[in-house]
């Protein structure tokens, strides 16, 4: 899968998870990681993109496990970038499935 592909399909799934409810980075890895393969070096960015262009915030909450954890939240700019996401998603494979179909009866 090409690498600008895969980003988008992550900034898609993180956003998706924190819709659901709030989360810490290696929570969002572990989520993500059991459907696709991916590392904690690909989600430190990414965070870090997304909170700079508004679409979560962040927060510390204390943990009983050790340090404080920073916590990522989706604001609604977030969600309305969600929203718009999946739709392009949406489109995306359903075109491609159709071309698909159109191919293999050829």
């Amino acid at each position: 899968m090409s690498i600008q592909l895969k980003k988008g399909a992550l900034q898609l799934c993180v956003l998706s998870l924190l819709s659901q409810q709030d989360m810490y980075g290696f929570e969002l890895v572990g989520a993500i990681s059991n459907h696709v393969a991916i590392s904690e070096g690909t989600i430190y960015p990414l965070l870090k993109r997304i909170k700079d262009e508004g679409y979560v915030t962040t927060y510390l909450q204390e943990s009983q496990e050790g340090p404080p954890r920073k916590y990522y939240s989706i604001t609604s700019h977030g969600r309305t970038t969600l929203a718009t996401l999946e739709e392009e998603w949406h489109n995306l494979v359903n075109g491609i499935n159709q071309l698909l179909q159109q191919a293999r009866k050829n």
